[in-house]
């Protein structure tokens, strides 16, 4: 079973698909996302860019719970564009939200998940291992999620689980707000977030000593893989 499981991001998108597929395998989703989620688990509002809020919201919801088996850092922004073209804010909030949120929350939660000897799943993107024009911000935070989330599992080796899991595109609100130019057509092959949610609960679900390292979940057309 997965028990008390921090998800952040968990109002939207992949997010929420693993808070309900947690629900589902009878365990307790925890989510921290800036917008408040529209099903009825437990949750605190936190903006990830900000580190104090990103700890008090893990700290609190942990101690709610009575502890953490396990952390899913789904939360995730994108700006896109030319580097000379985004706003120097705005590219810095991609790397505050996707890269530092994602260290923040870890490192809160690290205390309650050496105590259950649980398990952490970072969240990448096809793009944390290929680069492509126009996403700076973005392969630049997820090309940094796949280095610590590397560097984070020799680290917490036989005592905390480490999952790294790299998606590609999904049918989510990820691509609402964008110019045209960079949303997916209409004929786009994307993944459902149920199925790569369902991939992240058989990573927490490994009983102990058994580890899934790494996990690419992506429609088998994704023009972002290999």
């Amino acid at each position: 079973m997965p028990g008390n499981i921090l998800i952040t991001g968990g109002a939207s998108g992949l997010g929420r698909a693993t808070a309900l597929a947690v629900t589902k395998e009878g365990g307790r989703p925890l989510v921290i996302d800036v917008n408040e989620p529209d099903a009825e688990v437990d949750h605190m509002r936190a903006d990830l860019a900000d580190r104090g809020q990103a700890e008090r919201a893990v700290r609190e919801l942990a101690e709610r719970a009575g502890g953490l088996d396990g952390v899913v850092t789904a939360a995730g922004i994108d700006a896109c564009g030319r580097l000379e073209d985004i706003p120097a804010a705005d590219w810095e909030r991609v790397i505050a939200v996707n890269l530092l949120g994602t260290a923040s929350v870890i490192r809160a939660a690290l205390p309650y998940l050496r105590e259950t000897a649980g398990t952490v799943v970072t969240v990448a993107s096809t793009l944390g291992v290929r680069a492509v024009s126009d996403a700076t911000a973005y392969c630049a935070a997820k090309f940094g999620v796949v280095g610590f989330t590397r560097a984070l599992a020799a680290e917490l080796a036989g005592q905390v689980g480490v999952t790294l899991l790299i998606p590609g595109g999904m049918h989510t609100n990820f691509f609402e707000g964008r110019e045209e130019k960079y949303r997916p057509g209409p004929d786009a092959k994307l993944s459902r977030p149920e199925d790569v949610a369902a991939a992240v609960v058989f990573a927490l679900g490994r009983p102990g000593g058994c580890e899934v390292r790494e996990l690419v979940v992506c429609a088998s057309t994704e023009t972002s893989w290999p």
